[in-house]
């Protein structure tokens, strides 16, 4: 018999999203690939084999083992779009829009983004560094093993750069593995008002050039990690050839593409974004039949994040059944962060998924696994539990994967396995 490390045992399903190489799309987002009575064999902190547990037991003697108690196990989630790097919170906002006020009226007063830049630029590291600790603890109990950082409430070089110093710290110091990404683009700050030509001078000449001399050097250039760089196009921050410039400057540094567009306006950012082989499209409330024609034409996966428009208030979220049933490839997210979406659970973000946008539990499960993975630049180490990739995987307490979506507002994660660790 071969030793390994660990046999995840006693299962009602395991749920693996294995399938076909690549982007899950259409008819294949309907397909989750569950082993009834299934295990999963752990070796070197990476799957080695899934399969029903007799025969994984015939083959394997395990070191340790982990008791599912007869609930389903799944892939670890993967969270492809975050701001959780920050300092301060935005409650007072909360209440503001409650009674009333509209997130460009908080903006346009000067909250917003702008508030928490003012917070996150008096911050040192190890303030970012303990502040988000605690809301990646949250995420990780939650299910979430791997999740995309963006920067973007610095707006200044110095402020920027600590961001993703807090970033690879993070990602060194805790279970969840970080992606980062620089979002420089993300407003105009205060000191550059009515001159937001003036400020992406600044951030495609020199704080762009800094993230990625700071990236080279960095643990995640070492890892194979990517550095993503995306921008907001959107109105009241970036118009479409102020965002082209920033993507065309990240693109003569070899970095990677996103872009937030379609949230609010339909301004061509999307078409810029698709035309400049942008890995991931965010958001996409407001994107239209044309549109989703052209992402599902498109290797870009859409990103949407059912949080925002939760949290808002609103009643109009980004068409998932129609960009699913077009053949485009989507993920999920929490969007967290400290004003538009607070939220650092993906079941959530999975069931009102569901619940406004249509998407079947199936979809749901791989929009927040395997085509998330894909968004982060990561399909080929995360995201199904399939042998070689990362042993990332959740437990749930019910043997029905489903209830992951079914119920809301608690957590049904039992137990969370990190490259083979129980966290």
């Amino acid at each position: 018999m071969e030793a390994i490390d660990l046999l995840v045992h006693n299962a009602a399903h395991v749920v693996t999203c294995a399938g076909p190489p690549g982007l899950r799309r259409g008819e294949q987002m309907r397909n989750v690939a569950a082993v009834p009575g299934g295990a999963v064999a752990v070796r070197a902190g990476r799957v080695l084999a899934v399969g029903p547990e007799a025969a994984l037991r015939r083959r394997y003697a395990p070191a340790a083992e982990l008791d599912a108690g007869g609930g389903a196990v799944l892939p670890g989630l993967v969270d492809p779009h975050t701001h959780v790097v920050y300092a301060g919170d935005r409650v007072a906002e909360f209440e503001r829009r409650i009674a009333g006020a509209t997130y460009q009226e908080i903006m346009a007063a000067g909250g917003g983004i702008a508030s928490t830049a003012r917070a996150t630029r008096v911050a040192d590291v190890e303030r970012l560094v303990a502040e988000t600790r605690r809301r990646l603890d949250q995420m990780l109990r939650l299910g979430t093993t791997t999740a995309e950082s963006k920067t973007g409430y610095g707006l200044e070089t110095a402020a920027e750069l600590r961001q993703l110093e807090a970033t690879a710290l993070l990602d060194a110091s805790h279970p969840i593995d970080l992606v980062p990404t620089f979002l420089g683009a993300h407003a105009v700050p205060a000191e550059y008002a009515g001159r937001g030509d003036d400020y992406l001078e600044l951030v495609v000449k020199e704080m762009l050039p800094a993230a990625a001399r700071w990236y080279a050097g960095s643990p995640f250039a070492a890892a194979g990690t990517p550095l993503f760089v995306d921008v907001f196009c959107e109105r009241g921050a970036f118009d479409v050839p102020q965002s082209r410039r920033v993507l065309e400057a990240a693109r003569t540094h070899g970095l990677p593409l996103k872009a937030h567009v379609d949230e609010f306006s339909a301004l061509g950012g999307l078409a810029m974004a698709l035309e400049l082989g942008a890995v991931s499209v965010d958001h996409l409330d407001v994107t239209g039949p044309e549109g989703i024609a052209m992402l599902a034409a498109s290797e870009t996966v859409g990103v949407l994040i059912p949080t925002v428009p939760f949290n808002l208030g609103g009643a109009h979220f980004a068409d998932a059944r129609a960009m699913v049933d077009a053949g485009a490839a989507i993920a999920l997210t929490t969007d967290i962060n400290p004003g538009s979406a607070p939220c650092p659970s993906l079941p959530l973000a999975m069931a009102i998924a569901c619940r406004y946008q249509r998407l079947l539990p199936t979809e749901a499960l791989l929009a927040v696994t395997i085509n998330a993975a894909h968004a982060v630049g990561l399909g080929a180490r995360v995201g199904s539990l399939e042998p070689g990739k990362l042993a990332d995987l959740i437990v749930l307490e019910m043997a029905d994967w489903r209830y992951l979506v079914y119920e809301f507002g608690g957590n049904p994660v039992r137990s969370v396995v990190k490259r083979g660790q129980v966290v």
